[in-house]
């Protein structure tokens, strides 16, 4: 459903999330360690989040990637979604159609529909500190 990138990117978002609850600064390698992501594929990553404003990064030997108490309560995981792989996951057909549409609907359109909306709700309602708290309360991981 949601690209590779996309994937790290949001475990990485949430990790650095994590991480910013007690003013922790991350570097690259502890992001990539942290969500089981080759380096080089999470400094892509991270660069379109912190391009988007999703994430902030400071260079310097006291530097690293981190989220401000502001970001931390209104980046939700749509924004991530958004910055990574567009809107198309709001749009695209279930059966990968070109052309389909209320009008011309592929035979799962209407279900499709009503999952593809119930998605978009979630993403759009769920912030990466709702998923960091979680994470500090050991109620959900990023890596097994």
């Amino acid at each position: 459903m949601f690209s590779k990138a996309c994937e790290y990117g949001t475990r990485a978002a949430i990790y650095i999330a994590e991480q910013s609850l007690d003013n922790r600064k991350v570097s690259l390698k502890e992001v990539a360690d942290a969500i089981g992501s080759p380096e080089a594929y999470t400094s892509k990553i991270l660069q379109a989040l912190s391009h988007n404003q999703l994430i902030h990064s400071e260079k310097g030997p006291a530097g690293g990637y981190y989220m401000d108490r502001a970001n931390l309560e209104k980046v939700t995981l749509g924004r991530i979604v958004l910055a990574i792989d567009g809107d198309h996951i709001y749009k695209g057909c279930g059966l990968g159609l070109d052309k389909c549409n209320e009008k011309k609907p592929c035979p799962v359109h209407f279900q499709f529909k009503v999952i593809r909306d119930q998605l978009r709700e979630m993403l759009e309602t769920t912030t990466v500190l709702d998923l960091a708290l979680g994470m500090k309360q050991g109620l959900s991981v990023l890596k097994r």
